[in-house]
């Protein structure tokens, strides 16, 4: 037996030292960590890691506003009208529109976590302020989750100010400016004061909507499909969505962050919450090798554990 456990160790020490060199060949840092929902068994990667966490602020945004929809503090038929002028950066939905539209709450939400419109989040953060979905975490405790600004805030950095041929400039300083312990000079990048979060708050919010139905049932379920709709599938999906899996998730890109966490159901009834973050220390927005090595670590991890 005793033989057994530490064979069983040394090949847990293998994986995660071939994942973490797999990470550093492809230019990454990364927190991971792969859950099993019903048995609690894991395994990760720096999961205790705090990262600025881009859009994935939209999911407990959402879980905050379905929320306040279900007590009835918010109506999900008002309508928000959106002007081009007030309209947040971004290349898909609401973000392109070139004229004047109304959007109910709810459709904003949905917006938001299917195709990660920042215009329908920061609506959405007009009327539930990032001060009131932080209280939220807090209510739920998930230690190591912080919400303090809003989605126009990431841009307000160099990246709006820059020419798109220059864009790789934002990239440079994103990658060079920061300090070990966090700090960075673009505040938004800074995790003591950013949207910041770790694999494992991550994980234990994912464990919360889908074991323990929390905030309430109700919003768990709505939130449960509308990450199932998550248009953006170039990351982590390839390696969780098939036949007999189901996959809703939730990706976070600004600058050199890529991150993306979700739960994959199996038909034999399994369930594992998976949350990768990482940053690259490559200089530039397209990097197709390093999204593919987010996607085989992450279902390596998974694999192991299952």
């Amino acid at each position: 037996m005793r033989s057994w456990r530490s064979n069983h160790m040394k090949h847990l020490q293998q994986i995660l030292a071939d994942a973490e060199n797999q990470l550093a060949e492809a230019g990454l840092r990364g927190g991971f960590l792969v859950r099993d929902l019903d048995t609690g068994t894991e395994i990760g990667i720096e999961p205790d890691t705090i990262f600025p966490i881009a859009s994935l602020v939209k999911v407990p945004l959402a879980l905050t506003v379905l929320e306040m929809i279900r007590t009835g503090d918010l109506d999900p038929a008002r309508t928000i009208e959106l002007l081009p002028e007030n309209r947040t950066p971004g290349l898909t939905g609401l973000c392109t529109f070139q004229h004047p539209t109304k959007v109910a709450v709810f459709d904003l939400v949905s917006l938001a976590l299917s195709i990660s419109d920042d215009t329908a989040a920061d609506a959405l953060f007009d009327i539930c302020t990032p001060r009131m979905v932080d209280h939220l975490m807090q209510q739920l405790h998930i230690p190591g989750l912080r919400i303090r600004h809003t989605i126009r805030t990431l841009y307000q950095t160099l990246a709006e100010r820059l020419a798109p041929h220059e864009a790789h400039l934002a990239h440079t300083l994103a990658i060079q400016a920061g300090t070990p312990g966090g700090g960075h000079l673009i505040p938004q990048l800074d995790i003591t004061q950013a949207n910041a979060g770790s694999a494992r708050s991550f994980v234990n919010l994912l464990e919360q909507i889908w074991i323990h139905s929390a905030p309430s049932p109700e919003t768990a379920f709505t939130t449960q499909q509308m990450m199932s709709t998550n248009l953006m599938r170039h990351r982590l999906t390839p390696d969780f969505a098939t036949g007999t899996s189901r996959w809703a998730s939730k990706t976070g890109t600004f600058l050199n962050l890529r991150h993306e966490v979700g739960v994959v159901e199996h038909n034999d009834g399994t369930r594992f919450a998976v949350a990768a973050l990482t940053e690259s220390r490559v200089p530039t927005a397209t990097q197709p090798a390093a999204e593919q090595t987010l996607g085989h670590i992450a279902r390596t991890l998974h694999d192991t554990i299952r």
